[in-house]
C-alpha cells in the first residue's frame, strides 16, 4: 500500500510584533483572507509567560500577534505591507505611549520563504521612511497565546479609554489602505 502524499494546509501562520498586540489585533482581524488573529507572546526565555510579567520587560517576550492566513486570499507580502503601515518600525522598544522592549518591532517568520519575502519587505519599505528601520526578523521558536481577555480586545472594549485614543485612530488612518488591499 502507498502512502497517501499529504496535502498543503490552505492556511498558513504570520507572527508580528509592533507594540501593543491590542492594536495590531484589531487591524489584521480586518482583512480578507486572515481566518484569526490571536495575540500572545515570543522572542524571549520565560517558559510560561503571562501579561504581568511581560509586561516588566524581563522576560525577553514581546506582545505579538499571531496570524492565521489563507494564502489564496491574502499574500504574506501583503500582510508584511500592512505591518509596516500599522506601526512605526523606526522605534526602538517603543510605540506610542507604550515603551519597553515588550513593544519592539519584531517580524517571527515561520519558514525560509517568510525570512526571505520579509527581508526583501523590510528593504522595500525603508524608502517611506525617513529613519531607519530597526525592526528585526527572527525564527519563531515558541508562540504563547496571550490570556482569553487579550483576545478580540477592541471589538470586545470598543469604548475602553485606551481603544478610543490609540486603536480607533489607527484604524481610521489605516481605513484607506485596507480598503485598496488586492
Amino acid at each position: 500500500m502507498k502512502p497517501v502524499p499529504s496535502t498543503p494546509s490552505a492556511i498558513e501562520l504570520a507572527t508580528f510584533g509592533g507594540g501593543c498586540f491590542w492594536c495590531l489585533e484589531a487591524v489584521f482581524e480586518r482583512l480578507e483572507g486572515v481566518t484569526s488573529v490571536t495575540s500572545g507572546y515570543s522572542g524571549g526565555h520565560d517558559p510560561k509567560p503571562t501579561y504581568k510579567s511581560v509586561c516588566t520587560g524581563a522576560t525577553g517576550h514581546a506582545e505579538v500577534i499571531q496570524i492565521a492566513f489563507n494564502p489564496a486570499r491574502i499574500a504574506y507580502k501583503t500582510l508584511l505591507d500592512v505591518f509596516w503601515a500599522a506601526h512605526d518600525p523606526t522605534t526602538l522598544n517603543r510605540q506610542g505611549p507604550d515603551v519597553g522592549t515588550q513593544y519592539r518591532s519584531v517580524i517571527f517568520y515561520h519558514s525560509d520563504a517568510q525570512r526571505q519575502t520579509a527581508e526583501q519587505s523590510r528593504a522595500t519599505a525603508a524608502a517611506q521612511f525617513k529613519r531607519p528601520i530597526v525592526t528585526r526578523i527572527e525564527p519563531l521558536v515558541r508562540f504563547f497565546p496571550a490570556e482569553g481577555y487579550h483576545q478580540d480586545y477592541f471589538k470586545n472594549n470598543p469604548n475602553y479609554p485606551y481603544c478610543q485614543v490609540v486603536i480607533r485612530p489607527k484604524l481610521e488612518k489605516l481605513a484607506p489602505k485596507l480598503r485598496t488591499l488586492p
